[in-house]
This record gives C-alpha cells, sequence and structure tokens, in this order.
C-alpha cells in the first residue's frame, strides 16, 4: 500500500491511497458491508451510482457467517461477494464492546457468546490477525478494546495500556504470515483513551512509534459530544504521521465528515447513512428530510436539488414516501442509495475544494447547511 498527500488547506488533506485491487482518492467514505453486504445496495449500484472505492467488512459477523472456511472456498471475501475494489475489515473489537453482557475481556483476548447460536468463542491478537487474513481484506485493523462513553480515568488508562500490548502482537502474527490470495495487505493500529487528552497523546505516540502503513482512530462517536470528539481527533492528527492515512472509525454524520476532514482526517465508514435511509431519513444538499412526514405526501420534486447527482431522477419525494408506509423494499433501496451517494460526493467535493483552496469557506456553509431539518 502506498500513500501520497497531493494537496492540503489548512490541515485537509486531499490524497491518493493505492492499493492491489484499485487506487482511492482521499477524503473517502466507506460504505459498510457488515456481513458481505452494504444493505439493500447491490455491488454494481455502489461502484457506478454511488461511486464507492473501498467498502467495509466486519471480522465478528463474518466469522460467525459464512464462517471461514466457505470465504476461503470461494477464494476470499472479494470473489465471495463479487466486489473487485478494495476491502477493509474491523477488527472485530466494537462488536465485542457492544455485546457487553456476552463476553469477558482478559489479557489474552476476549471470549464471547455468538449472538447468532450461543456458541462460545475466543477472539485474541493473533488469531484475529489469521482470521482478517483469511477473509483477504486489503486493509486490516489491528484489535482493540473500545471502551464506552462515558468512561472512568482508571479504565480508559487500563483499556488502552492492554490495547497497546495487544498492538505488538497483532503486529507480530501479522509480520509473521503472508497474505492468502496473491495481492498485497496491510495493518492499521488504532488509537485509544476515550475523551482523555492525556491518554490520546498518550495513545496516539506510541501508534505513531509502531510506523505502521496507516493508522486509525478508534473509541469515538460512542455518545460523546461532537466537540470532544473533534477535540480528540485535532490532538491525535497533530501527533500521528502526516504522510500516513488516518482513518477515524465509525464516524458519522456529514457534518462530522466535513468537521474531521478540517482536522485531517482522510478516511471514515459509518452505518448512519444506511441505517437511517430504511427509517425514512434522507441527507440531502440542503438539510435532513424525514421522508415519511405528511409534508412530503404530494412533493413531486426529486429526493435533492441536484436530482441525478445522486439517484434517478424519477423518484419523487412522494413516491418514496409511499414506499415506506407501504414497507416496500424498493423504499429501503432507493434511500440506501441516495444516502450512500450523498455522503460520497459531499467527499469528492471536500476533496475538489481542498485542491482548489476553497475548503474551509465551503465548509462553514455546507456545516450550517446539513445541520437543517427540513
Amino acid at each position: 500500500m502506498k500513500f501520497t498527500v497531493q494537496h492540503t488547506d489548512g490541515k485537509a488533506r486531499a490524497g491518493l491511497l493505492q492499493t492491489d485491487h484499485g487506487t482511492i482518492e482521499t477524503p473517502i467514505f466507506m460504505p459498510v458491508g457488515t456481513a458481505g453486504t452494504v444493505k439493500a445496495v447491490h455491488q454494481h449500484e455502489l461502484a457506478n451510482d454511488i461511486k464507492a472505492r473501498i467498502i467495509l467488512g466486519n471480522t465478528y459477523h463474518l466469522f460467525l457467517r459464512p464462517r471461514l472456511e466457505t470465504l476461503e472456498k470461494a477464494g476470499g471475501l472479494h470473489k465471495f461477494i463479487g466486489w473487485d475494489k478494495p476491502i477493509l475489515t474491523d477488527s472485530g473489537g466494537y462488536q465485542v464492546y457492544s455485546l457487553a453482557h456476552k463476553r469477558k475481556i482478559s489479557e489474552s483476548g476476549v471470549n464471547f457468546s455468538s449472538h447468532i447460536d450461543g456458541s462460545e468463542q475466543v477472539f485474541t491478537p493473533e488469531n484475529v490477525m489469521d482470521i482478517q487474513r483469511s477473509i483477504g481484506a486489503d486493509i486490516i485493523m489491528a484489535f482493540d478494546e473500545c471502551t464506552p462513553y462515558p468512561c472512568q480515568f482508571e479504565y480508559a488508562s487500563a483499556s488502552m495500556e492492554m490495547t497497546h500490548r495487544w498492538l505488538k502482537r497483532c503486529c507480530e502474527q501479522f509480520d509473521a504470515t503472508s497474505p492468502r490470495y496473491g495481492y498485497s495487505q496491510t495493518l492499521f493500529p488504532i488509537v485509544q483513551g476515550s475523551v482523555y487528552t492525556d491518554l490520546r497523546k498518550k495513545s496516539a505516540e506510541f501508534i505513531a512509534s509502531m510506523n505502521r502503513e496507516g493508522n486509525a482512530i478508534g473509541g469515538l462517536s460512542v455518545g460523546e459530544p461532537d466537540q470532544d470528539m473533534y477535540r480528540m481527533c485535532e490532538i491525535v492528527c497533530s501527533i500521528l504521521p502526516s504522510d500516513k492515512p488516518r482513518y477515524l472509525m465509525g464516524v458519522g454524520t456529514p457534518v462530522n465528515l466535513l468537521e474531521n476532514i478540517a482536522l485531517g482526517i482522510d478516511m471514515f465508514d459509518c452505518v448512519l447513512p444506511t441505517r437511517n435511509a430504511r427509517h425514512g431519513l434522507l441527507y440531502t444538499e440542503n438539510g435532513i428530510i424525514n421522508i415519511r412526514n405528511e409534508k412530503w405526501k404530494n412533493d413531486f420534486t426529486p429526493l435533492d436539488e441536484k436530482g441525478s447527482s445522486f439517484v434517478d431522477q424519477n423518484y419523487s419525494k412522494a413516491y418514496l414516501r409511499h414506499l415506506m408506509h407501504a414497507q416496500e423494499i424498493l423504499g429501503a433501496q432507493i434511500a440506501s442509495i441516495h444516502n450512500l451517494a450523498f455522503y460520497l460526493n459531499l467527499v469528492a467535493e471536500s476533496r475538489r475544494k481542498i485542491i482548489s483552496g476553497e475548503f474551509p469557506a465551503w465548509k462553514n456553509q455546507m456545516v450550517s447547511k446539513l445541520s437543517q431539518r427540513l
């Protein structure tokens, strides 16, 4: 993997991330394909309509179903799902965090019960590296503990130190093994430390010292105020090396993306565009729409003023509202494609504004518009 920063505008960066499955222009948003699918969206729509250049899969879910044996026989996740562009896999640390009542964390790793059949499973830094090798992701995430919010300083500190020890084991295992399917894979460590400045600084310095090809920031967007998120990202970005990509995990709203791009973040993922789409919430150029509301019942205008930039102009607000109330699957599909295309267009436009030197003023204008409820 190779990363090049091509332009900067303040702290915002426009770069190129080169992998064996293709080159990614940054900043970039990665649609979340947790179990080998971005919900309600075909792969050809991801590539052609949404213009996704990389998607995310999840180690926890893919490990439990369809299981590694199937993925290995298919030749890896790319071939299994029919996707020839890059894939990043989350290590499963967040899923372990979210299953608090079904897991036990220790120095050796995490014991947890499958949410599918209740079977007892174990994740360690070593086997999570092996699992991700078998899944076949281009970018593999280190195994970490994602702390909750709020979190006591003592717990956050102890968790961060354990995540650092786990990272050393991840690196040793990753470096001792080889890719499974004939293309290169790379490992990203994860900065932790909750919302504590001293911990984030310490973690960022440790992660930078590991000298991997890219770095991630975890443990945010877990309930903390947005201003705390931005404060932590600003601190961490000032420490992580500028010549390597920075990935902010699990973030977020369109406004979150813009504010964090301004701080120097290059990569994002989040379930919000698809999850909210399935409940009728649409992101548009002028603000947020709840398409289920009565006010859209006889509104036959396109879903967004830009229309064909996001989804077929033939689909009106009134029609999508009808589909949602009728619980038609097509409604979730149209809304999901629209929201994902909006996100991808937003980061692409951010890149253009960074290159032209207009990003800060444009960002401030967009933040004001995108925060509105229509």
